[in-house]
């Protein structure tokens, strides 16, 4: 499951080592650097746990953060450093490649010793330019994992401050607020309303309610409700903790290091396991049937084994994993260039799948920048009551550099000209409770008093949430509601009501209410929403707008942006539909407004069952269920922890054509890796088809084994410049993804074709050289590896003639030097030791001919192949084979429109 258990990579490289609880029960600080064991840490009294860790309420000093720090280690979970081993074990873990060097070995000492070295040595070059080439990769992946920071709110020395998450020491103060992934193992010192989703850690699926009073003596994990655990999510209110344990140290820590986690497969890394599955099939059946040709002619049982053995491994594009990784990585690091950083390197090409984009609003379409625009009171004029109120209602705080933290609504308040009228009156009140904002209620209050006046209770919010608890709610206000929403204005409804109970205000408090008033906030369109959506479009990706806010406003900013609105469905008619209806209306429908956390991911599983790739771009905590559920979850650097931790992809500025520059690099990186896959297997299946046929007619040997692995190492060598490659236009048009059925069919089409011209090749040997083995091998070698190698520029672009489509100068020069070597090998040194001759001038004539026909004909055949292929099995326009199909057609889909129609009639009645 991706999503909240993400914080391996939030948390960066691996920390301090062990836990140290006191001894005898009592607290020293001996232990405050290494860290206390969170169930006796829960279980003392807050100012226990702050005396043994060496700090107060107001923080550590800097200087002694850092030397803890130092000594401690950072506060981290797992490594995400690039291994040289584990990247050497993969090149090694092939079967075939390390059956092949054991028989290599026996042939040794059998006394084949030239034939044993050669392919020894040629098997360590292949090796080693895999692991080069993907170490590399690795590198270039640590660098992008790097660049995703989590940061954290501590007191030091009595100020706040914002620190990354990895430098948080045992005894730092830590505020957690609503959205908050928890960075150590706290302690709580305070806590207001605090709630924790504690399923990564404990399984349970309820948040649990925290406090700052010790837990009682022996409690299980899952009742230290005075403590907050790594990786565990704020949902509700607010809190400040000491940490008392980081990295591997705390809970989260020790189960992750002892487990190990294994991050779930995308759908590029399934294909690719299919795509290895189908080599796997093709390679068997044909180094069975060579060698068992190879047997019942007679040949040595080692020759005949070492022949199969090496067209098997021959037929595997080796270098795949390390063609795959190049271009993954250097994908990404374009990405980034571009403000887009990518999590996991095998998102991207999920990244480029994308067909249907699911957004929210502000700061996506609209600037982002909240400005207050005017108070309005419960009459309809204008009133600086509500102001007022606004600003006691408020959690905006002052953070570091001068900088206002807290909710972009609140922040607008205090930084607007008016606040410099009415702060003065809202410092006489004294604030003596609140209920913190979450998005169930879709509101937030406070408790506040002034001199010796009755306690008041002030409630901000969504209007239809805040007015559906008042009492009568005054026409005049209910009209100029509408008209602000008509206007494309966010707004916000205040009301009050005297409180006389003695505690802290409870959710069922925020009743009847009496309303005071409006604060009316703009949030204009962006200036680049426009052609960021047109050119998504031009993509073919279908953009839907998901909203808490109201669907008049979201329909006004989609007309002002040129977003086709097909239709409007808001939260309270999702909830009376049923499952089997929503997948209907989904598809038909554009603004999803008023929408809960639950209700958008039921919308992105209700797309995905529309078999359409599905992603979901949001930075808020409510946000976090859809971006688990898409296929791709986007956020945003600036968003709160969870949602970070949720997505896939972070893109460094909130802006659509910064996605859409994402999708087209993912695209890029996928149209690559397949010219790699399809041009490897159609020739290589059609080298062994060719291998097979020889074997059947010659008296010798076609190819040696050291000479058959030779030209794959050269061959793949001249591939790894493919990531530098271009794509052409049309290519990134349309998403596209693995297919398994295209692969094989393009290697049964092509690959023949390839043999056809190894045929021709024995014929001109034979027949017109009078070629003995010696003169026969060299001249296949040489035909076999120009014409799989120069192929590539006909089957990189769909292009006729190709070229139309100009290659990258690194593929162009890497594909002549390829060539070039294998033509000029025989006339060197090596020749006598590989089993090559000098091929006479003729042949190079008979070669140059033979390649421009080859060519030639792979032009015609791809002409005919993509008329003839079916639409599903074109990569840029493929969909997903179709999951469970959804509503029955076009007049179940009316009729669930009509009905979801008359629900928000009915409910605009009512009200």
């Amino acid at each position: 499951m991706r999503g909240f258990g993400q914080v391996f990579g939030a948390f960066g490289t691996l920390g301090t080592e062990s836990v140290l609880a006191p001894p005898s029960g009592r607290w020293r600080h001996g232990s405050a650097r290494s860290g206390l064991d969170v169930r006796q840490a829960a279980g003392a009294t807050a100012a226990e746990v702050l005396s043994a860790c060496g700090t107060s309420e107001e923080g550590l000093p800097e200087d002694e953060a850092a030397g803890r720090l130092e000594a401690g280690g950072p506060n981290a979970v797992r490594s995400h450093r690039a291994r040289a081993g584990r990247v050497l074990a993969r090149q090694l873990r092939s079967p075939l490649l390390l059956l092949l060097a054991v028989t290599a070995l026996v042939s040794y000492f059998v006394g084949e010793r030239r034939d044993a070295i050669l392919i020894g040595a040629i098997l360590a070059m292949s090796v080693g330019l895999g692991f080069v080439n993907e170490y590399r990769a690795a590198r270039a992946a640590e660098a992008m994992r790097d660049k995703v920071r989590h940061t954290s709110v501590v007191r030091r020395g009595g100020s706040r401050m914002v620190v990354p998450v990895t430098e948080l020491v045992v005894g730092d103060v830590v505020e957690l607020s609503l959205g908050t992934v928890v960075p150590a193992d706290i302690r709580l010192i305070s806590s207001t309303a605090l709630e924790c989703d504690e399923s990564i850690v404990t399984g349970e699926s309820l948040p649990v309610e925290k406090s700052s009073e010790p837990a009682p003596p022996g409690a299980g994990l899952g009742d230290l409700t005075s403590a907050a655990l790594m990786g565990t999510v704020v949902t509700a209110g607010s809190g400040v903790g000491v940490v008392v344990a980081t990295g591997s140290s705390t809970v989260f820590g020790r189960i992750a290091v002892e487990l190990g986690r294994e991050e779930p497969e995308t759908a590029f890394q399934v294909g690719l396991r299919q795509f290895s599955l189908l080599l796997v099939e093709v390679a068997a059946a044909l180094t069975v049937a060579i060698f068992v040709i190879n047997l019942v002619l007679r040949r040595p049982f080692i020759d005949a084994l070492l022949f199969s053995l090496a067209i098997s491994v021959g037929v595997s594009p080796q270098l795949l994993p390390a063609v795959v990784s190049t271009s993954l990585a250097a994908g990404a690091s374009r990405l980034a260039k571009e403000k887009v950083l990518v999590k996991r390197l095998v998102c991207i090409e999920d990244l480029g799948d994308i067909q249907v984009l699911f957004t929210d609003k502000t700061g996506t379409l609209t600037e982002g920048r909240l400005r207050f625009m005017r108070s309005i009171g419960a009459d309809g004029a204008s009133s600086d009551l509500p102001f007022l109120l606004g600003l006691l209602c408020n959690d905006a705080k002052e953070g570091g550099a001068g900088q206002m933290v807290g909710n972009p609504l609140d922040i607008a308040l205090w930084n607007s000209a008016a606040s410099l009228a009415v702060a003065d009156r809202a410092r006489e009140y004294r604030r003596i409770g609140e209920l913190p904002f979450d998005h169930e209620r879709a509101m937030a209050s406070v408790v506040v008093t002034r001199g010796g006046e009755t306690p008041v209770l002030v409630t901000k919010g969504a209007p239809e949430a805040v007015l559906a608890r008042s009492v009568k709610v005054p026409p005049a206000m209910r009209r100029r509601l509408r008209a602000e929403f008509a206007a494309g204005n966010r707004v916000v409804a205040i009301a009050t009501r005297p409180f006389t109970e003695e505690r802290a205000p409870l959710p069922s408090d925020e009743r009847d209410l009496v309303p005071a008033g409006l604060l009316v906030f703009l949030d204009p369109p962006k200036g680049s929403a426009g052609s960021a959506l047109g050119r998504l479009a031009g993509l073919g990706i279908q953009v839907k707008l998901v909203t808490g806010d109201n669907a008049a406003v979201a329909r006004r900013v989609c007309d002002e942006l040129g977003l086709p609105v097909a239709g409007v469905v808001n939260g309270v008619d999702l909830e009376e539909l049923a499952e089997e209806d929503l997948p209907g209306l989904i598809g038909a429908t554009t603004i999803f407004a008023r929408v809960s956390p639950e209700q958008k991911a039921r919308i992105v599983r209700a797309q995905r069952q529309l078999h359409s790739d599905v992603a979901f771009l949001g930075d808020g905590v409510n946000d976090a269920l859809a971006l688990q559920a898409a296929d791709v979850g986007i956020s945003v650097e600036t968003a709160t922890d969870v949602a970070k931790d949720a997505a896939d992809v972070l893109l460094l500025e909130k802006d659509l054509d910064v996605l859409a520059d994402g999708v087209v690099g993912g695209r890029r990186v996928f149209a690559n890796t397949m010219k790699y896959v399809l041009m490897g297997t159609s020739s290589n299946f059609g080298n062994m088809f060719s291998a097979a046929g020889a074997s059947a007619f010659l008296s010798f040997l076609p190819m040696l084994p050291p000479q058959i692995l030779l030209n794959n190492l050269l061959y793949d060598a001249s591939q790894l410049s493919i990531p530098t490659d271009s794509v052409d236009r049309e290519q990134l048009l349309r998403p596209s993804h693995w297919d398994v059925r295209f692969i094989r069919r393009f290697m049964l089409f092509f690959g023949p074709i390839s043999s056809i011209f190894d045929f021709l090749t024995f014929g001109v040997m034979l027949q017109v050289f009078g070629a003995g083995p010696t003169l026969f091998r060299t001249g296949w070698f040489v035909e076999s590896l120009a014409t799989q190698t120069l192929v590539i520029f006909a089957i990189r672009t769909r292009r006729i003639p190709f070229w139309r489509s100009r290659p990258s100068i690194p593929l162009l020069l890497a594909a002549l030097a390829a060539v070039g070597t294998g033509a000029v090998l025989p006339f060197t040194p090596l020749a006598s030791d590989l089993g090559f001759s000098p091929l006479p001038a003729g042949f190079f004539l008979a070669l140059a001919a033979m390649v421009a026909i080859y060519i030639g004909l792979i032009e015609v055949g791809k002409r005919w192949f993509y008329r003839s292929a079916p639409a599903a099995l074109l990569p840029s326009v493929a969909a997903r084979p179709a999951r469970k199909a959804p509503a029955r057609g076009a007049r179940r889909r009316r009729r669930v429109n009509r009905r979801a129609a008359r629900f928000s009639s009915a409910r605009r009645r009512r009200r």
